[in-house]
């Protein structure tokens, strides 16, 4: 089937669902799910969006707290961009039915917490799920749009792209794989964008849903545009230690409301670390209970917010209580016992302030992007914030781009593929993969590691290439081939920056190195 739209979205999370608002009185936009819209790294956000709301804030007190967590990385133009349009963004979700904590003194009163890393409280929140409170009222918007399409159980496959000596080479929309049927449908358009969010399944542990893989990172990357700072994945470092939880983030907010890090023993350990000890950088404190475990040989630590009180607890942070409660753990009377473990990509598909890539007719928003906001370390409660401003500003800029031929793009060919028989194989280079990069390409990394890994994974590439070239498609399949490129990028970037900054540690050369306070750009074709 081909299929003609005048915006294809890949991705619904808080990024493609703010493009889709933005364009939807301009034409025809389809939005694609890999499988529902709510599911997504946005749906299981539970902190916040940085903005500065108080008046004993201050835009430039914003802007100084992101540029330090950036270690030197961030670009100045854009983090001063993103912080000055955010209350804007947040007024516009507030108009479209957006419910954010307030006060309980001054209900007309934004609530506003605090994380690591700033130097006020300007957390806007929905309580603990603030993710699931955006994506409710950003659907329900999109919804109401008639120009706006959203398909279900449709995965992008890779981008149609001509060649590298097409003299108009630019993006005309991406070939799909409708999961329902297993039919793979050419979908053209004139503006295609990535907001497909983060790899964290490219890591054995991982606070992202399933659908983090990496998709739209890696169909940029093999279709030639630039890609930067795959190195700086960011490790959060309270997640819920227990067989039962699968990826259970514990927000950053409690440590910003009080809560301790503590060992088995109950000694707080945080400010042999860092003077701004649970407050520290992500980066700083996953690193500092990283230390500690390894010199214990426990297998985790713990979040003690017992002082803070039950009613405050359980008001405060009501699905933290109540999914600890599921493994019985009441947050007012025992610790938590938490781990580290990946939870966002700071690197990404290349972009302006505006979202274009250097791929004309392709844009990327969101986790996918990266836009210099978040540099070697992204500040807590910045990401949603990213999200809604580049989304926006994509969707002002990608009304005016040009009507191409779309009539050249090609269909899809299967060619001589045939049904497999030996599905063990994804599985198998699946687990294999996810573990090698926990191990090898983590939280502290080294030379010889990272050799390591870079063996393992020529074989690992060798192997995914030649089964995804002869047998028939799958999901399955796809997200392996895009793990297996995101992991390909990660190791490279990481061989090549010989120095510690921000989110990559590395024992060899514990320093940072001034002269390497640059991005390390990655291109398919060396440009």
């Amino acid at each position: 089937m081909r299929i003609e739209c005048d915006f294809l979205v890949i991705g619904t999370g808080v990024a493609g669902l703010t493009f889709a608002r933005a364009v939807a009185g301009h034409g025809r936009v389809i939005l694609l799910s890999k499988t529902t819209p709510r599911e997504s790294a946005t749906q299981k956000a539970q902190g916040g969006i940085a903005t500065v709301i108080d008046i004993k804030d201050s835009f430039e007190a914003h802007i100084q707290d992101t540029l330090i967590a950036g270690r030197g990385l961030c670009k100045q133009e854009v983090v001063e961009q993103c912080v000055r349009d955010g209350p804007a963004r947040i007024q516009e979700l507030q108009n479209i039915g957006a419910r954010f904590s307030t006060r309980a003194d001054h209900p007309d009163e934004l609530d506003l917490g605090r994380e690591g890393g700033h130097s006020a409280r300007r957390i806007v929140h929905a309580a603990d799920a603030t993710g699931e409170e955006m994506v409710r009222a950003l659907l329900q918007s999109v919804r109401e749009e008639p120009n706006v399409e959203i398909l279900e159980q449709h995965m992008a496959v890779d981008l149609i792209v001509p060649g590298r000596e097409h003299p108009d080479r630019r993006c005309l929309g991406a070939h799909v794989l409708d999961k329902q049927n297993n039919a793979i449908h050419t979908i053209v358009s004139p503006v295609t964008v990535i907001a497909t969010g983060g790899a964290g399944k490219v890591y054995l542990y991982t606070s992202n849903p399933d659908v983090a893989t990496g998709d739209g990172i890696a169909m940029a990357y093999r279709a030639g545009a630039k890609v930067a700072n795959m190195e700086f994945f960011q490790f959060h470092p309270t997640i819920l230690y227990h067989p039962g939880a699968k990826g259970q983030l514990i927000s950053e907010a409690l440590r910003g409301e009080g809560g301790v890090l503590i060992d088995k023993a109950g000694r707080r350990f945080m400010a042999d670390y860092d003077p701004g000890k649970e407050l520290a950088p992500r980066d700083v404190v996953a690193r500092a209970i990283d230390s500690e475990m390894k010199r214990s040989g426990d297998d985790c630590v713990f979040l003690d917010a017992t002082h803070l009180g039950t009613d405050f607890l359980y008001q405060r942070f009501p699905n933290i209580t109540a999914a600890c409660k599921k493994f019985g753990i009441d947050v007012s009377t025992m610790p938590i016992p938490i781990v580290p473990a990946v939870h966002y990509c700071c690197g990404g598909i290349v972009t302006d302030l505006d979202g274009h890539t250097s791929i004309p007719g392709l844009f990327a928003i969101g986790e996918s992007a990266c836009t210099g906001l978040h540099g070697a370390n992204r500040l807590a409660s910045n990401s949603l914030l990213e999200g809604l401003v580049f989304a926006h500003r994509a969707g002002s800029q990608a009304q005016n781009v040009a009507r191409p031929d779309l009539s050249i793009a090609p269909d899809w060919e299967s060619g001589d593929a045939v049904q497999s028989d030996e599905t063990v194989v994804v599985s198998q280079d699946w687990d294999e993969l996810r573990r090698y990069m926990w191990n090898y390409v983590g939280i502290v990394r080294s030379d010889r590691r990272l050799r390591r890994a870079r063996r393992r994974h020529d074989l690992m590439l060798d192997e995914i290439r030649e089964y995804y070239w002869n047998y028939h498609i799958t999901s399955d399949l796809l997200e392996l081939r895009n793990i297996a490129t995101i992991a390909d990028l990660i190791i490279n970037a990481a061989r090549s920056r010989k120095e510690s900054r921000g989110l990559h540690h590395t024992s060899d050369y514990p320093k940072e190195v001034a002269a390497m306070a640059k991005d390390t750009i990655l291109s398919r074709f060396g440009n």
